[in-house]
């Protein structure tokens, strides 16, 4: 249902506005993501932990050993404080699991790292000048010139209440926060997706010091501020703090100033080190009071330092984010010998796993593409209208009255997409789907002329529960490309030398282009050949 009134949406309201809107559903999910999160932990996650908790305590008391000593010490029911200090070691060790596991994904290069290309594309692919603006302001509210200005508001405050010990962790908790940060980014020497937007140690990407700062600064502000105000107040402190964290993360995300691992590995970091000195915080248990007055001190110190920021640098930094893209090209001519072997080999989905193999490559227009192949039985899919939708909960659907999944590349979706009947080939219950990517290269032959890339698969159906249907890819991939070079007049297989040949893929490619585009006089005719083998 929901794609449905999506794509309404954006027919009506055009490409601008349909980009502002998914930008506006996606900082709600983000919002919503977050709210949940720290709603469910602590109303519910916080009250199964003691339960657990409990069964620990039981088991200790009938036991004697050191390890059983040690955990009655710990859970003894006289210290106020055992609940949440076991809930806090309980988040640092996620946390820093979460941390690590994030380090040695980016390390090793998992499918984590192909998951960051796939969202920084979704997001570059969302810009507006409305969204820009908006995003700008909230990195700006975390930038370090703000979260400085707040920290030795917070401290000063402190020291003028003499709470010297909170002054201590707090000074503690920032600065150590921010030095360490600045450590593992120097250590890793991680590149940011866009160049030149930093200088010096700032220029390296892992992990995301707007993340990890304002997470470690909030996150311990909204802690001090729920232990001296009334426990009612705990639960909107910590849900304000964290909304406002994740708005300043995701516009990190949005600007393309981090990969997605960058954030998420700096949330976890920063989880950690606030669990860690909350932990110590609690152990020497200094006097609390004023949750009141440090509320009104660091909000104060956030409305003038982080106004004065954006009123300052918000022209500036809108040059300084904004998109200056300039798409690469290369002789036709040597795309159709040799350079086709750049593009990818597989699509990559959204979670960064390897998926079919990219076997369609096309130069020209995709409405001409449209045009020649629908002379060979090729036709656009079934719209996502509320019919189409429908259509996937009927037992024996023809199979070309159903709509397709928008299948991602490196977080794009297709820019063309058709169906044929698998007909003659046997099997009603299938069709073969071709679906095209954009590959941001143009080739140059004369003029200008965009570069493609797709994928033909032959997808087949079935029936769960005679409640709806599924449709499956086949994994051969040779057919359905056969296929699709018989649909084409001009064009020639080739053979990717960095690939074994299978069973399910022989490791060629269709290179097919547009008949109207004339040959480089400069380097050579392209070739007009068959697709045959």
């Amino acid at each position: 249902m929901e794609w449905v009134f999506v794509g309404a949406y954006f027919r009506v309201a055009g490409a601008a506005a349909g980009r502002l809107a998914v930008l506006l559903v996606a900082v709600i999910v983000v919002l919503w993501v977050t709210v949940w999160v720290v709603r469910h932990t602590v109303r519910r996650g916080i009250p199964v932990l003691l339960a657990n908790l409990e069964r620990l305590r039981g088991w200790a008391s009938t036991h004697d050993s050191w390890t059983s000593r040690q955990i009655r010490s710990l859970l003894d029911p006289a210290q106020t404080e055992t609940k949440v200090l076991a809930a806090l070691a309980l988040l640092l060790v996620a946390a820093a699991w979460t941390f690590f596991g994030i380090l040695e994904d980016i390390v090793s290069g998992d499918p984590l790292v192909r998951t960051d290309a796939a969202v920084y594309q979704i997001l570059q692919d969302l810009r507006t000048p409305w969204g820009d603006s908006l995003m700008v302001g909230f990195t700006e509210l975390g930038d370090t010139i703000v979260v400085t200005a707040i920290a030795v508001v917070v401290f000063l405050w402190l020291a003028w209440m003499r709470a010297w010990r909170t002054a201590a962790y707090w000074a503690a908790a920032i600065g150590g926060a921010a030095a360490i940060n600045t450590g593992i980014k120097v250590a890793l020497h991680r590149a940011r997706p866009s160049e030149n937007l930093y200088s010096g140690w700032s220029d390296f990407s892992f992990p995301s010091g707007h993340s990890t700062e304002n997470a470690v600064l909030y996150g311990f502000l909204a802690f001090l501020i729920a232990r001296r105000v009334r426990p009612a107040w705990g639960l909107p402190v910590a849900l304000a703090a964290a909304i406002f964290v994740a708005l300043i993360a995701f516009s990190r995300l949005y600007l393309g100033a981090h990969w997605f691992s960058d954030v998420a590995g700096g949330l976890a970091f920063a989880t950690a080190w606030l669990a860690l000195l909350s932990i110590a915080y609690l152990h020497h248990q200094p006097s609390e009071k004023g949750g009141g007055g440090l509320l009104i001190v660091a909000c104060a110190g956030l409305v003038v330092a982080g106004g004065f920021n954006v009123y300052r640098l918000h022209a500036t930094d809108m040059e300084r984010y904004a998109v200056h893209y300039e798409a690469p090209s290369i002789l036709a001519a040597e795309w159709w010998e040799r350079d086709w072997q750049q593009l990818p080999v597989q699509r990559i989905d959204l979670a960064g796993e390897a998926e079919e193999p990219l076997t369609f490559q096309w130069a020209g227009s995709l409405e001409r593409l449209e045009a020649d192949l629908a002379q060979k039985g090729w036709r656009s899919p079934a719209p996502w209208t509320l019919t189409g939708a429908l259509a996937w909960f009927t037992p024996r659907p023809d199979p070309m009255d159903l709509p397709t999944s928008p299948y991602m590349e490196r977080g794009r979706l297709p820019s063309l997409t058709l169906v044929h009947p698998r007909g003659e080939l046997g099997g009603t219950g299938s069709r073969f789907v071709l679906r095209v990517w954009a590959t941001d290269i143009d080739l140059r032959n004369g003029h200008l002329t965009e570069l493609w890339m797709g994928s033909v698969v032959d997808e087949r159906l079935g029936n769960r529960f005679a409640l709806f249907t599924l449709a499956q890819a086949h994994p051969d991939a040779n057919g359905p490309r056969d296929l699709l070079a018989a649909s084409l007049d001009a064009g020639r297989l080739v053979t990717r030398p960095d690939h074994s040949s299978t069973p399910v893929w022989d490791g060629q490619v269709l290179l097919a282009r547009d008949g109207s585009i004339p040959a480089d006089p400069g380097t050579g005719a392209l070739q007009e050949g068959s697709a045959s083998r």
